[in-house]
């Protein structure tokens, strides 16, 4: 896809604080096994994080800029052979190989991009969502950090074998 073809970004960014990064990670049970995928990346800071924690990564991201910082950030940090950043529109990239998703996004950007996310993670792959629900998905975990930067809410939903629709 080139760089004209890609939509413009349905926000802009918004960086996750630096103190909710390890209790979302936290909150997905991150392990060394698996492979976070960050829908709207940003500058990288979760996946530099989840690299760190031993964990694979791809930042997906359609504004250019923010993923130049992000692969610098991951330079810097010494994790870039554990991520990779793709330029792509987030609501069609191929997120199947991922265990982990983690979103940023407004509550209908949510709502949009739970089907797609439906329909390729795997049973036992985990979402976590900063701030915003999957409407009325309930998750299987909440977190309110009230001290936080921005007084957070963190959620977590796990897929579960009979759960390959939601409507």
């Amino acid at each position: 896809m080139t760089q004209s073809s890609l939509p413009q970004p349905h926000i802009g960014f918004i960086p996750t604080p630096f103190d909710v990064v390890e209790p979302l990670l936290n909150l997905a049970e991150i392990t060394a096994e698996d492979v976070v995928y960050d829908l709207g990346c940003g500058d990288g800071r979760i996946l530099i994080a989840a690299a760190r924690l031993g964990a694979r990564g791809v930042g997906i991201d359609v504004d250019e800029r923010c993923l130049q910082q992000a692969q610098a950030a991951a330079s810097a940090a010494g994790v870039s052979d554990r991520l990779t950043f793709w330029q792509q529109d987030l609501f069609s990239c191929d997120v199947r190989a991922a265990t982990i998703v983690v979103l940023y996004l407004l509550p209908h950007l949510n709502l949009r991009l739970l089907p797609h996310l439906l329909s390729q993670l795997q049973p036992g792959a985990r979402i976590v969502s900063h701030q915003f629900d999957l409407g009325d998905w309930t998750p299987d975990r909440v977190l309110h950090l009230p001290d936080s930067e921005e007084s957070s809410t963190l959620y977590c939903w796990s897929l579960s074998a009979g759960c390959v629709s939601f409507g």
